[in-house]
Parts: C-alpha cells; sequence; structure tokens
C-alpha cells in the first residue's frame, strides 16, 4: 500500500504534537510578517518626517514661528519632537533671570536627550519579536523534526517487515516542521538586521540634529 505524501494529507495525518508545533509557527509566522510590514509604514513615515522637518529647519524660518507651528500638531514626531521639548526648556529657562547660560544649554540637552530616547524605545516598537522569532523558531522547528523522526523509527520497531511507506510520513513531516521553522525564521533575521540598522541610522541623524541646534540655541542666546 502506497503512503499519500500530499502536503495537506502529511499535516492532516501528523501527529498531534507535531501538528501544535506547524500551527505554532504558522502563526508566529503570520505575525512577524504584520509586524515587518507595520514597521516599514512606521520607518518610511520617521524618514520622510525627518527630511520635511530639516527642509523646513534650514529654510532660515524664525525658530519662534516653527515651534509654533510643530506645537499646533497633533503628532509630531521624530526631529520634530527633539525641537520642540528642546526649545521649550530653553524659552522657559530663559526667562529666569537668575539661570546661567551654561544650565539653560544643559537642561535644553538633556529634554533633547529624553525625547531621542523616547522616538527611538516608539521605533524599536515590536522589534524584539522579530528578534525572538528568529532565534527560536528554527528550534521549534527540529523540535517537530526530531518528534517526526522518532515517530518514524517508532513504526519500524513495530513492524515485523521494513519498507519505506512506513518511514516516509513520518520523516516527510518531520522535514515540513524544519521548513516550517526555517520560512518563520529566515524573514524575521533579516527583517529585524534591516530595521536595526535602519533605527541606528536615524538615530545618528537625531543626535546630530540635536548637537547642530543646541549650538544655535547658544549662538542665540548670545547673540
Amino acid at each position: 500500500m502506497t503512503a499519500d505524501l500530499s502536503l495537506f494529507s502529511l499535516l492532516v495525518d501528523a501527529s498531534f504534537l507535531v501538528q501544535v508545533v506547524m500551527l505554532a509557527l504558522f502563526v508566529v509566522s503570520l505575525i512577524s510578517w504584520t509586524v515587518i510590514f507595520q514597521k516599514r509604514t512606521v520607518m518610511r513615515k520617521a524618514h520622510a518626517a525627518a527630511d520635511d522637518f530639516d527642509a523646513q529647519f534650514w529654510s532660515g524660518e524664525d525658530l519662534i514661528v516653527l515651534y509654533r507651528q510643530l506645537d499646533a500638531r497633533d503628532n509630531p514626531i521624530g526631529m520634530e519632537r527633539i525641537f520642540l521639548s528642546g526649545f521649550r526648556e530653553f524659552a522657559k529657562l530663559r526667562r529666569q533671570t537668575d539661570i546661567e547660560l551654561k544650565e539653560i544649554l544643559e537642561a535644553s540637552q538633556r529634554a533633547m536627550r529624553v525625547s531621542l530616547n523616547r522616538e527611538i524605545d516608539t521605533l524599536e516598537t515590536h522589534l524584539p519579536f522579530l528578534a525572538t522569532t528568529g532565534s527560536t523558531s528554527p528550534y521549534v522547528g527540529l523540535f517537530g523534526t526530531v518528534w517526526g523522526i522518532m515517530n518514524s523509527f517508532r513504526a519500524l520497531g513495530n513492524a515485523n517487515q521494513a519498507t519505506l511507506s512506513m518511514v516516509a510520513p513520518g520523516i516527510a513531516e518531520a522535514l515540513i516542521a524544519t521548513a516550517m521553522g526555517l520560512f518563520a525564521a529566515i524573514p524575521a533575521v533579516v527583517a529585524y538586521n534591516y530595521y536595526a540598522n535602519d533605527i541606528e541610522r536615524l538615530a545618528v541623524r537625531y543626535d546630530t540634529f540635536s548637537e547642530e541646534f543646541l549650538a544655535i540655541l547658544q549662538r542665540h542666546a548670545r547673540g
């Protein structure tokens, strides 16, 4: 009797534990792809916002006018928020005549640093999930592989005559578990590395702007 080795039959006839492993890997892969596409949208928005703000900031527009425009927005992001926090702290402390310029600039720098860290934390949302998926999915698939092979050898031990049809289904389902583990892991690893590097580039850009803006505030205060 020839065993049915179609993919559907292998999934349906697989042992319960292997089915659980495959289902878990499928769900994790689905969530991973959702995170990947969501992160793509977030990063595109962050880069576009940074480009727009750069053009506006270096256009020579008055800083007070720029501050009021950005402060009126519902949800400023990235460099906009860093600028707002730094300028707000600077303007507030400048009204107090008993505070030295050095202390004002240090307070503005701290405010921008806090905003920068919050922006990076927001960009890194769900990134650990991709890292976890990429590192654990192959091992989960390997567990299903080992279990499927064990079932194949168990079938051999209980048989009077060993045939390929006895072990083929178990080995096939074991290999499917391995493939599903890799299918879940590889895109997650690639996406994690790509977005981690992209976020690092944005972080450097944010940090550079903070230093440049701090220098502008210093010149503005002394002028």
